[in-house]
């Protein structure tokens, strides 16, 4: 079972909560590459996203390696573990909520219609 903290969530989801930050994980997705290269691709300044992998980097959902002047960025593939093992206990525990709440209302339905019957005689 893979465990999770609060502060690691907390960068996650800060992390993942910026759309050109979204945007640099699926471009790793498809193949490492160079802050420059990316910082291109989104048409901004070396130095804003040196930033955003600084951001990416310290919640863990990518690597950066230095190799002469270029710093290649790499996904972390197992990053993301936690935080959909988090997700899902939450999915579960509200699509059991949701099942019970169904549940009641269709009781109460029937006991509506079981009334209504009932008034009419």
């Amino acid at each position: 079972m893979v465990q999770y903290s609060e502060a690691r969530l907390d960068a996650s989801f800060g992390a993942l909560s910026d759309a050109t930050r979204r945007g640099v994980l699926k471009e790793l997705g498809r193949a490492d590459t160079s802050i420059t290269e990316l910082a291109e691709k989104f048409r901004m300044t070396l130095t804003g996203m040196k930033k955003h992998v600084g951001v990416l980097e310290r919640a863990g959902l990518i690597t950066t390696e230095k190799a002469g002047r270029v710093r290649t960025c790499r996904l972390n593939a197992r990053a993301l573990e936690g935080e959909a093992a988090w997700i899902e206990r939450h999915r579960r525990l509200w699509s059991a909520r949701f099942d019970a709440l169904d549940t009641i209302v269709e009781q109460l339905h029937r006991k509506e219609k079981a009334d209504a019957r009932r008034n009419r005689r």
